[in-house]
């Protein structure tokens, strides 16, 4: 650069000096500051503790902000870079671990104008009242039982920022009465879109497995309540529905309503409601929600009266009598009067969870301000079968410590005594622990520590390294659960909390959260997939049964160089990000190619000098050795822009020799409709998008088959006359020609999966069997 000034006029030295060094000055701010210092937060830090940082940081930073600064452009990319990391679960983990050499080069690469992040980004990521759902909790809340009413909405909606104020307002109306939330569909396509939401805003209201709404936007709270939680009693069926209630062990909440006597509550007659919003029963934290007419009660005045299970208005002191009509205040007073929670001391704790499930929190001392709510625990959970009660650590302090409790939290033991339990580690709130109970009790993970840690057993264990503030560890721990029940009896799973147990922790050189390992007697395998159960189940398959072969370099020459076989060859670098995303895909693709092509992969951090011998500049670096004994040393890398199993199928499969071969009409006529063998043909157009994704499946389908039946392909485009007296309307198609001794036509076969049409040939061949007086044999060709 300098020589080039040098030779250039003063006035171009003088334009682009300044410009070079804004550069260089803004490469020297951002190396040595990571990720988290450059948004200000903890690596505990939270995602809605990341994305409110950056979001103050975009209303200073911006460029728009920023006219006269030169290097804003270039700090702002930054800072947007380390919020694209950061809110990623995948890379963050790889951040934490490798740090920016982990990553992709062009992440954070572009941003939004200032106005987008002062008025679209997030509408209600500071409102208190409004829960902000994502795809990881979304689930959990609306199968927890509680009930929600959520506010799909996109950033750049503006009917949706003018339903805003309206729904904040609501919010805090409701709030302690009904869940209120809010989806952000930039941000969670995928979920809005499997919800079937189409238009912004849509609200919806998630109760006991039912949802309602999508075209209301104005719901008084009086006909939301009516909507969602109102049972209306008269003289018919007063009497059934309260004894069926406490028979089941819930209470009644019933409101008296009079048309007289200072009109205490509005008089509703079942006819002044729209249809959709007849009201049907509704259970709340154990309770019913009843509004009623003049009854049988003897009460002539309106009232609302708590009853629990067995209580009647001639037992003194079994009815709670509430003298307000406002609904928070309602909410709480019956909430106060709900029995607390089993207290369960250290001589009966270990008796209690022998035989049975239990949802147990743990506190210390005094009760937290969850411990309220804790108390509609046991009406969710009863047709779980899960029971609920409270330790008090302070008071069984040894009990505890045993259990390696040290602060508040919740944990279910699954019936099989003290020692089989798992922690909750997700957000303190009521959907999220009801939804962890349901899967743990029914999952195989359990809670680690130096007691029984299988560092020394013989059955295979699959270990978790985390951290309860990390949040990518959060994302994993329901997969874990998924993954444990597909492989029960195979393999054991277990957490272990590196902010307790670091010794156990550093032993292992633990140096980021998540970290997976499997422990199989003496070996030690690190998962380095994605995290999700289908990508551990896939990595546990090739533990059992390795599609990819782990080479070395003197594996790699007495295999690959040697042995005269085709090989696909994965060069990569453990800290390397593209190659971990690799990873998955490249034993994907091994499985597809399983007996026609061998495939390994050679880890060039550790056998580096190797990697350099082999003039391996970049990771990944994939190549195909043809099996050339005379030049073994030939290869042909991959230089593809995908790096999908498929793509890089396709690729390998192209090196092979062609099975099938390809028809004209002269030979379509001579061979297939009057020959002596058996065919299968793929009519395609070169120009078809799916026929060109189908062709090397048809060439497994080719081998498959070989010895069997002939494949065929009619190019459509060249041969249009001969497709078209063939009934060819679409590609590709698939058709199986069977000799059967005289002049024929194809049968139809509606899939494009090689082994779905092998086997359905094969069935078809077994049911032509008795009409084929002497089966022809396939002639080579």
């Amino acid at each position: 650069v300098v020589v080039w000034l040098a030779q250039r006029p003063r006035s171009v030295w003088l334009t682009v000096l300044p410009m070079l060094l804004t550069v260089l000055l803004v490469a020297v701010w951002a190396e040595g500051q990571d990720y988290y210092e450059l948004l200000g937060v903890s690596r505990e830090a939270t995602t809605k503790e990341i994305r409110r940082a950056f979001k103050q940081l975009a209303l200073t930073m911006h460029p728009d902000k920023n006219p006269g600064d030169a290097s804003a452009h270039e700090k702002f990319l930054q800072v947007n870079r380390a919020y694209e990391v950061l809110k990623d679960e995948d890379l963050r983990k790889k951040y934490d671990k490798y740090g920016e050499k982990g990553l992709d080069e062009q992440q954070g690469g572009r941003y939004e104008s200032w106005n987008y992040y002062r008025y679209d980004f997030g509408i209600y990521d500071d409102d208190l009242e409004i829960i902000t759902l994502d795809s990881g909790d979304f689930e959990a809340a609306v199968n927890s039982g509680e009930i929600w009413f959520i506010n799909f909405y996109f950033p750049r909606c503006s009917h949706c920022h003018q339903l805003a104020p309206t729904w904040r307002e609501f919010a805090k109306e409701m709030d302690g009465v009904i869940r209120i939330g809010a989806v952000n569909c930039g941000d969670n396509n995928h979920l809005c879109r499997r919800k079937g939401i189409n238009s912004y805003p849509s609200l919806y209201i998630y109760r006991s497995g039912q949802v309602f709404g999508g075209e209301f936007f104005c719901c008084s709270s009086l006909f939301l309540i009516l909507y969602l939680m109102l049972t209306f009693l008269f003289p018919g069926n007063v009497f059934s529905e309260i004894e069926s209630a406490f028979s089941s062990g819930l209470g009644w909440l019933i409101t008296f309503c009079s048309d007289s006597g200072g009109n205490t509550c509005t008089f509703f007659t079942l006819d002044a409601l729209p249809p959709e919003l007849q009201p049907g029963g509704r259970t709340i934290f154990g309770q019913h929600i009843v509004l009623c007419f003049e009854l049988v009660f003897q009460v002539t005045s309106g009232a609302t009266a708590l009853f629990p299970p067995g209580s009647a208005l001639n037992k003194p002191g079994s009815v709670l009598w509430l003298n307000t009509l406002d609904s928070k205040e309602i909410y709480n007073q019956v909430i106060n009067h709900l029995p607390d929670l089993e207290l369960l001391t250290s001589d009966s704790f270990q008796s209690k969870l022998a035989h049975h499930r239990w949802l147990i929190s743990f506190t210390f001392g005094n009760k937290n301000s969850a411990s309220n709510e804790y108390k509609k625990l046991q009406a969710f959970l009863r047709n779980d079968h899960i029971q609920v009660g409270r330790v008090d650590c302070i008071a069984d302090s040894e009990l505890c410590q045993s259990l390696y409790i040290h602060k508040p939290c919740m944990a279910v033991f699954k019936g099989l005594g003290i020692h089989d339990f798992e922690i909750h580690h997700g957000k303190d709130v009521l959907y999220n622990i009801v939804g962890f109970a349901r899967d743990s009790v029914r999952a195989f993970v359990t809670t680690l520590g130096p007691d029984n840690f299988p560092s020394d057993k013989k059955e295979p264990w699959l270990v978790d390294f985390f951290a309860p503030w990390c949040p990518p560890c959060r994302a994993l721990l329901p997969e874990l659960r998924k993954a444990s029940i597909q492989l029960a009896g195979q393999m054991k799973f277990g957490t272990l909390d590196c902010t307790i147990h670091h010794n156990l922790c550093s032993r292992y050189n633990i140096q980021a959260y998540p970290t997976t390992v499997i422990f199989n007697g003496s070996s030690v395998h690190e998962y380095e997939g994605h995290h999700s159960a289908d990508g551990i189940l896939e990595f546990i398959q090739d533990l059992v049964n390795p599609s990819v072969l782990t080479l070395d370099p003197s594996s790699f020459t007495e295999k690959v160089k040697d042995e005269g076989q085709i090989w696909a060859v994965d060069f990569y670098a453990p800290w390397c990000g593209p190659c971990q995303a690799l990873m998955p895909e490249w034993r994907r693709m091994a499985r597809l190619l399983s007996g026609q092509i061998l495939v390994g992969s050679v880890d060039c951090q550790r056998f580096q000098s190797f990697c350099q011998s082999q003039s391996v500049r970049a990771y990944p670096e994939i190549r195909l050795y043809p099996g050339n004994s005379r030049q073994p040393d030939r290869y042909t890398s991959y230089n593809g822009w995908h790096r999908d199993a498929h793509s890089l199928r396709t690729w390998a499969l192209s090196f092979l020799p062609r099975a099938s071969v390809d028809l004209t009409p002269e030979t379509f006529r001579s061979l297939v409709l009057s020959g002596r063998d058996h065919w299968v043909l793929d009519f395609y157009a070169p120009w078809c998008g799916p026929c060109q994704h189908f062709a090397p499946e048809f060439e497994v389908l080719a081998r498959m088959l070989k010895g069997e039946v002939r494949a065929g392909k009619v190019d459509c485009q060249a041969h249009y006359q001969t497709c078209q007296s063939a009934g060819i309307t679409a590609y590709p198609t698939v058709r199986f020609y069977p000799y059967l001794g005289k002049k024929r036509s194809g049968e139809h076969i509606n899939s494009r999966d090689a082994n779905v049409i092998a086997d359905t040939v094969r069935q078809r061949l077994q049911q032509l069997l008795p009409r084929l007086h002497n089966k022809p044999k396939v002639r080579a060709g």
